[in-house]
């Protein structure tokens, strides 16, 4: 890795940080605990597309790390990283068939990161009731995904000539 390419993920990584912290002072509540916007996904899901999939994973990987470290607890990071973890294997798989639009990427995105994280809450309660909250996770992940995928379109091309 060249240091520009090293000096671009640790800027990402750092964008994608700001946009969790900003995230979090925004009173952006659906009435459902635990559901986001999910900011700092914008990030994961351009780095994907302009970066190999190995330097988006360990934004990713740093970014919830950090995060976690400076502004939650451990129990963050285990939710946090087995969403984002499934998330980037769901959208770097779909990025690969090039069968998917970075709309599409970034929905399945947002539907596997809720699973994901959903997944290791019916593991730490022990009670399947939990997946009961699915549908609502469901449905909040196909809309927060389009819209940062929306915006991923719209960035994109700008970032596209800034090679990075």
């Amino acid at each position: 890795m060249t240091a520009r390419r090293a000096a671009h993920c640790a800027m990402l990584t750092a964008l994608a940080m700001i946009f969790g912290y900003v995230e979090a002072l925004i009173p952006f509540g659906f009435g459902i605990p635990g559901i986001k916007l999910g900011l700092a996904n914008l990030v994961i899901v351009l780095a994907l597309y302009l970066l190999p999939v190995y330097q988006a994973a360990a934004i990713q990987v740093m970014r919830i790390a950090l995060t976690s470290f400076l502004f939650g607890s451990l129990s963050m990071m285990l939710y946090s990283l087995a969403g984002g973890m499934l998330s980037l294997l769901v959208m770097g798989l779909m990025r690969k068939t090039k069968g998917f639009s970075i709309v599409g990427v970034s929905i399945a995105g947002g539907v596997s990161h809720n699973l994901g994280q959903l997944t290791v809450a019916v593991l730490v309660v022990q009670n399947l009731k939990v997946a009961f909250y699915f549908p609502a996770l469901i449905t909040a992940g196909l809309v927060t995904g389009g819209l940062i995928g929306m915006v991923a379109y719209r960035v994109k091309p700008v970032l596209d000539q800034m090679e990075l």
